[in-house]
């Protein structure tokens, strides 16, 4: 008889509550990483989307004839499987299909609230959505910073939303915590084109990992915050690309549409080391920017510099 056969059978009596301890750590083990919040890109294209009403240029056209590559536009998801719980990050003018993919990802899961980052069209006209001519929805938590709240509260047809109890303004305070459960979400404001509110990115804490979202900012030489710093303090960096070098707009002055240019934070960021520069996950793409081309020179030169460039469906585990 071999050795491991009599040392079995010396503890047989112990064979049972051994096997089924082993099986409740691997049952609990699998159940911690289920139930871990995470989250999860809806969409990655600037406001309008892709392709842009208008275009019909060389670019947009195979958006076009094709429909499997349009584009929605910048939006996340946080998924609380724990909680059975959804936060969408921006209520985009993609809503309706955004809302059916967070479906396909977490079906039954109560939507428990929406953040704004600021009244560009791409980010809060989506709201529409929740009002009585489509789902009618129900006390919708709408978490936004004082002078967006205001614009929601005083002009139509977001009044009417509050009005008719379709959602609810929950106002939100410069690097004040919002807790959830496992979760917190911090808003810190950031320069932008502040027409009708001030503009806003996002720290979001899980039990294990960090993420920032900031999907517009004018430029990050103009905030009184180190980027790279930012990102040395996180697990993932979701940053605006807004554009990925100068002259990408022919015939505009991009002066008076800023945004850190794709090669710009390249630039600034070009002294992190690959364990830094992994985190960060490219979003919020114009229609023109040829990142929106996973096959795209420029998506190689992205990728081959150590950095990401999100698409939908990538899922980030907090």
């Amino acid at each position: 008889m071999k050795i491991w056969e009599k040392c079995w059978r010396r503890n047989n009596r112990m064979r049972l509550p051994i096997l089924l301890i082993l099986a409740l750590a691997g049952f609990n083990a699998t159940v911690a990483e289920t139930e871990a919040p995470y989250l999860y890109v809806l969409g990655v294209a600037q406001d309008a989307g892709y392709p842009q009403a208008g275009c019909y240029q060389q670019h947009c056209m195979p958006g076009w004839t094709d429909p499997r590559l349009e584009r929605g536009a910048t939006a996340v998801a946080l998924v609380d499987p724990k909680a059975s719980k959804t936060y969408l990050f921006e209520a985009t003018p993609h809503l309706p299909r955004q809302l059916y993919q967070l479906e396909q990802q977490a079906a039954g899961y109560t939507l428990s609230g929406v953040f704004l980052t600021h009244a560009h069209i791409g980010h809060y006209a989506g709201l529409m959505f929740f009002g009585h001519e489509s789902m009618g929805a129900s006390n919708v938590p709408v978490f936004a910073m004082p002078r967006m709240t205001d614009y929601l509260r005083s002009n139509g047809p977001w009044s009417q939303l509050v009005a008719y109890n379709n959602i609810v303004l929950q106002p939100l305070a410069h690097n004040k915590t919002e807790t959830f459960a496992s979760v917190g979400v911090t808003p810190f404001l950031v320069p932008h084109r502040d027409e009708f509110s001030e503009t806003v990115g996002y720290s979001i804490r899980g039990p294990n990992k960090t993420a920032v979202f900031i999907p517009d900012i004018n430029k990050w030489s103009i905030w009184d915050r180190d980027i790279a710093e930012v990102i040395k303090a996180v697990d993932y960096a979701l940053l605006d690309a807004t554009f990925f070098g100068a002259g990408e707009l022919p015939g505009r002055d991009m002066s008076e549409i800023p945004h850190p240019l794709v090669t710009e934070t390249m630039a600034a960021l070009a002294h992190l080391g690959p364990e830094q520069r992994k985190k960060i996950w490219f979003i919020h793409m114009n229609h023109t920017n040829p990142l929106l081309n996973p096959q795209s020179n420029e998506a190689l030169l992205v990728r081959t510099a150590g950095y990401n460039i999100a698409a939908e469906s990538t899922r980030l585990d907090l």
